[in-house]
């Protein structure tokens, strides 16, 4: 393994830029050689690609975002787009490929897989939390810690007008963020798109605590349950009480990542490169039950995981 590249795919998360700091300044430390390919995997496609330095990733440790940028690729969806990567990586002379983000990143690297010989190891880097095969992803901590601090602040707006608020996190298709977020603000009703609550329900779990002398509520809603604005209104209707809603939007991608998110995105660089070092490719790196692992990138890209329904009803306890 002589030389390795490095791309950052699909939507940003805290610690990304941490991770390739460390992947250059390992690599660097067994005398192999790094680029970075430019904007996801387009970059494969034009052939946009910079040499990386242990002095040019200096300072960004701290830094939100990617310093390689990224993009979603529509060219990466077509079987050419695909096979001119694979080429421009056999040109470029690239023998092992780090590929940091999620799900859909990861599949586009297991599609890409079976058109080089390069060797591609995935990083999971994602505040969605949804990988398969690893407990947590590269700046999902940092996600939440933006999402409680916001609603954190939300509270005591909620409390001093005994108002409802339904703070609507981001998660289109998964409900990690938001469940984790929700435990730890204490909030009164979680919704997640695994699990589907009628607005009956929710106004009917609403009234149950308003009895129980709760003159203020906090929903925290994934943003793939539904249309929030809608359901603001619909309890304003039944409950004849203000409702307020608040998207916290994209703040949740950026901002300097915590010690957690960092911490994982120096781990997974050092298991992706001892894995390339012993010339084995098509895996993921991630941490499951405290120890950092591997698994196979098409079993990853295949499974789908599981939220945690015990968080979900524990949540719904301390809720009472």
């Amino acid at each position: 393994m002589r030389t390795i590249g490095v791309v950052t795919s699909g939507g940003d998360a805290s610690g990304m830029n941490a991770a390739i700091r460390a992947i250059v300044r390992i690599a660097h430390s067994k005398n192999i050689g790094v680029y970075g390919f430019e904007r996801g995997w387009d970059g494969l496609i034009t052939s946009s690609l910079r040499p990386l330095s242990p002095r040019s990733v200096s300072g960004i440790i701290q830094l939100g975002g990617t310093i390689l940028y990224t993009s979603r690729s529509s060219q990466f969806m077509k079987k050419e787009g695909i096979r001119k990567a694979a080429q421009n990586l056999a040109q470029d002379n690239i023998d092992g490929l780090v590929v940091i983000g999620g799900n859909g990143s990861f599949k586009g690297a297991l599609e890409l897989s079976s058109e080089t010989s390069t060797k591609i190891v995935g990083v999971p880097a994602s505040i969605d939390n949804d990988v398969f095969g690893t407990d947590e992803t590269i700046g999902f901590d940092t996600a939440v810690n933006t999402a409680v601090d916001e609603i954190d602040k939300i509270r005591d707006t909620a409390i001093s007008h005994e108002r409802i608020f339904i703070v609507e996190v981001m998660g289109r298709t998964r409900g990690f963020l938001a469940l984790t977020t929700g435990i730890t603000v204490g909030a009164e009703i979680i919704l997640v798109p695994e699990v589907r609550f009628g607005k009956e329900e929710i106004i009917r779990r609403l009234k149950e605590s308003e009895a129980k002398g709760k003159k203020s509520a906090i929903i925290v809603a994934a943003e793939g349950i539904g249309d929030t604005r809608e359901l603001a209104r619909e309890i304003e209707r039944k409950m004849g009480a203000e409702v307020r809603l608040s998207i916290v939007g994209y703040a949740q991608r950026g901002g300097s990542p915590t010690a957690r998110s960092r911490l994982l995105a120096n781990l997974f660089a050092d298991e992706a490169l001892e894995l390339l070092t012993k010339d084995r490719g098509n895996r993921i790196v991630g941490l499951e039950k405290g120890k950092v692992t591997s698994m196979e990138l098409e079993t990853s890209c295949n499974k789908e995981k599981p939220l945690d329904m015990h968080l979900l009803k524990l949540a719904n306890v301390l809720a009472t």
